[in-house]
């Protein structure tokens, strides 16, 4: 189909929702390395799952060999509160940089949690009220995900408990409000209401926390309590799992159109949205059906992929959580407080992780204040005030489109515009200011979070 034709928002029917996720570990030929029990440094069982995890999830977290996994019927009723997103052709931006590229993306933030984390919240709920459980309890970076299950469990009438990074719980005083408003008990994190949160305020008694310690005491905060489960918005499969609902609109959008990218790129932090986006396209790309170039950015002050190590590694700072094979900071690297970007977790999801490693993706680290200048371009242009996670792609997306302008190359490029910026003007008006600044970890700052990561036969750093 001629590009002219194409309109500027793809919208698909809500019969074109997805029946099923795609579960990527399906088609790899390395699988992910599975979960291991940090006491006995072997693989993770469903049954010591069991007190933190949801049993389905749990399933789902351990599946490695089916490919489609059906979306119950009461999760699609809600997606179509607000699925399916458009795939949005950016024409004003081609027009501005002047470049012969097509670029696309698919746009996740016309839900009231403005971002792609409603997609695995409402699946977690869900299971979480299945098995009958009184609530969850959940740490959040950014608020995205804090915001997006305080809707959920609101939907389903369950307790919900947020332990929210504490840089971000004083930066964003409105994202919290808005998890309150849904009902949610929200708390700054590291705090005093856990051990771990006390043993981390003890020996770093001035840290703005990080995705980490939030996990810590979430997890604590579920154990103590009956009937209560820790879920997450990031990191593990099971949510990678959720949010292929994100690539398979895309692929069915540009199939419609005959449209292939050539580039596919997306921000990069626990790894749930890149994952999500990618999973199916990726898929094509294991089975030799097709071939794509995928980028995963990240930024400089937080780079798990680009200066991490693959290895086992705690998933969180108090190291009550199990040992996961991915790309990793180390548990214990603290991300710059000045950091206002997002995309602030020490490691990669384990299924990216291993693609990265097989050399099936690339990743590129960018500066905060080049985010935010190519943010400001973005919503300039195209009408949308972007998060800053969302940022990082735009950025390279824009890179990768005026090289085109310098090769006259004409590439169709694809990036996920994950949500909206409208809770993070703290971070746009140091902007706007001009005292945002960069911070890169030194080799000091790595060496010392990957001091941290657990010695033992098979992890070799």
């Amino acid at each position: 189909m001629s590009n002219e034709k194409i309109p500027y928002k793809i919208y698909l029917s809500e019969n074109e929702l997805p029946a099923s996720w795609y579960n990527v570990r399906a088609d790899m030929k390395n699988k992910p390395a599975p979960l291991l029990n940090p006491v006995t440094h072997k693989p993770m069982t469903f049954e010591e799952l069991q007190p933190v995890f949801c049993d389905e999830l749990i399933k789902q977290e351990l599946n490695d060999s089916d490919r489609e996994i059906p979306i119950p019927q009461e999760i699609r009723e809600f997606y179509k509160m607000y699925r399916p997103a458009p795939l949005v052709r950016a024409y004003c931006l081609e027009k501005k940089l002047q470049t012969p590229a097509k670029i696309y993306y698919k746009f996740e933030g016309n839900n009231t949690s403005g971002s792609h984390k409603l997609n695995s919240a409402i699946a977690q709920a869900y299971y979480a009220k299945q098995q009958g459980l009184k609530g969850v309890t959940t740490e959040t970076g950014a608020g995205q995900w804090g915001t997006a299950l305080s809707m959920a469990c609101s939907y389903f009438g369950l307790d919900c408990q947020v332990y929210m990074v504490k840089v971000s719980y004083e930066q964003k005083p409105f994202r919290r409000e808005v998890i309150r408003t849904y009902g949610a008990k929200i708390t700054p994190s590291p705090s005093d209401t856990t051990e771990v949160g006390r043993k981390i305020l003890a020996e770093f008694p001035e840290t703005g926390g990080s995705l980490g310690c939030a996990i810590s005491e979430a997890v604590e905060a579920a154990k103590k309590q009956p009937g209560y489960r820790y879920v997450l918005g990031s990191v593990l499969n099971q949510v990678l799992l959720h949010q292929t609902v994100i690539g398979l609109e895309t692929i069915t959008a540009m199939d419609k159109y005959g449209i292939k990218p050539d580039i596919i790129i997306g921000c990069a932090g626990g790894g749930s949205n890149l994952g999500g986006l990618i999973a199916p396209f990726m898929g094509r790309k294991l089975r030799g059906e097709a071939d794509y170039r995928f980028i995963a950015v990240e930024p400089a002050s937080c780079p798990s992929l680009t200066r991490g190590k693959f290895v086992y590694d705690f998933c969180d700072t108090g190291h009550v959580c199990p040992l996961s094979k991915m790309y990793t900071l180390g548990s214990e690297f603290m991300p710059s407080p000045n950091h206002a970007g997002g995309l602030r977790y020490h490691g990669m999801n384990s299924v990216l992780s291993q693609l990265y490693d097989d050399k099936l993706m690339e990743a590129r680290s960018v500066e905060q204040t080049e985010v935010f200048r190519a943010a400001q371009e973005f919503a300039r242009v195209e009408g949308i005030l972007p998060a800053p996670e969302s940022s990082h792609a735009i950025k390279v997306a824009m890179d990768e489109a005026l090289k085109c302008k310098e090769t006259g190359e004409e590439k169709t490029i694809l990036f996920g515009l994950t949500g909206t910026g409208y809770f993070d003007m703290y971070a746009y008006k140091a902007f706007n200011d001009g005292t945002m600044t960069d911070y890169i970890p030194t080799e000091e700052d790595i060496n010392k979070g990957l001091a941290g990561v657990p010695r033992f036969p098979c992890n070799e750093i």
